[in-house]
Order: structure tokens, then sequence, then C-alpha cells
């Protein structure tokens, strides 16, 4: 990849994506799933999805679960969602966990495994967690030993992401995000 020069357009874009997918590179496959997501073409979508799933990508295995919960190039299916939902959670998606806590409380109503699921993605680092998990604290919902270890727990692994490599690469990437959806 690193030998590679560099796009000059989106056609040289993706011709290199297709000879990343045709590479068997999840990622790429992920990010084609994504395209296709966009252009309305859920059929493709799903298929992509499903094989960068079945590579391992995390990220698809969470997109399968959208295209389950909305009915999009798939039949509509909750036990498949949930289960997609799931996979993705134990595989480390932190945007599953919370899903998973926002459907245990506000579709089933259980406050407790909601909780669990919160306190998880907020141990990892969940912005998103963290604010949810102290309006359960709010509510009374968490006690306050366990709010206050996700706390720190949320803020050690914070502090852990950031790095100046992170930041710089995080630059580079909005540059190229910048410069890719610029009209050539």
């Amino acid at each position: 990849m690193c030998r590679q020069p560099t796009p000059r357009s989106k056609k040289e874009v993706n011709v290199y994506s297709m000879k990343r997918v045709a590479a068997n590179d999840s990622v790429a496959i992920k990010e084609r799933g994504k395209k296709h997501y966009q252009e309305r073409h859920y059929k493709d979508a799903f298929e992509y999805w499903t094989k960068a799933a079945e590579l391992g990508n995390v990220d698809a295995i969470y997109l399968l679960s959208l295209l389950y919960r909305d009915g999009r190039g798939v039949e509509k299916n909750e036990g498949k969602e949930w289960y997609q939902l799931e996979e993705a959670a134990i595989a480390g998606h932190v945007g599953a966990r919370f899903t998973l806590a926002h459907n245990e409380k506000t579709r089933c109503g259980r406050t407790d495994r909601a909780v669990k699921h919160l306190i998880i993605a907020t141990n990892l680092g969940c912005d998103y967690s963290m604010r949810a998990l102290q309006q359960c604290h709010e509510n009374g919902e968490v006690d306050d030993d366990k709010f206050t270890a996700a706390l720190h727990a949320h803020q050690a692994a914070v502090d852990a992401m950031n790095s100046p490599q992170r930041e710089e690469q995080a630059n580079f990437e909005r540059s190229l995000e910048e410069w890719f959806c610029a009209d050539k």
C-alpha cells in the first residue's frame, strides 16, 4: 500500500479501492459497502458488509445490524439485528454497545442490562455512553461507586488514546477527506 503513488483523481481512487477489494481487504470492502449504501443500493451494501464481516471487520458487523433494523436490502429482522449488535459489541465496537444499551432500556425496559452495556462502553472511552451513564446516575439507576469507577476508567481510556501521533494522523485524515471530497 505504501509503495503506491497517491491517487490524483476519484477515478484513480476507485481503481485502487477495487484492487483492495479484490485482495480481500476488509476495510476496503466495508467502505465499498458504505458507498453503495449512500447510493441507496442496499442489497449491494449488504453483500459487501457481509463479506467484510466474514473477514472480521467489526464495523461491518455493526452496519449489518442497521440493515436488519431498518429492512434495507434485507427483510427487517429484529433477531438478526440483535445478533449482529451482540457480535459487534463482543468484538469491542462501542457504538454497538451503546446501541444495545439504548435498545435494552427503550425497547425492553431492562435498565440493569442497559447500565451494564453503558459501563463497558464507557470503560472503552465512549463519550456518548459516559453521558448516558451520567443521566442514569442522576436518575438513580446507577450507584455512586459504579459511576465513579466508570468515570475514572473512561478518563484513563481517553488519556490512553491521546498522543501527538494520533493527533497528527487525525489531521492528515481530515486533510485527505477535504481533498477527496473537493470536486475536481
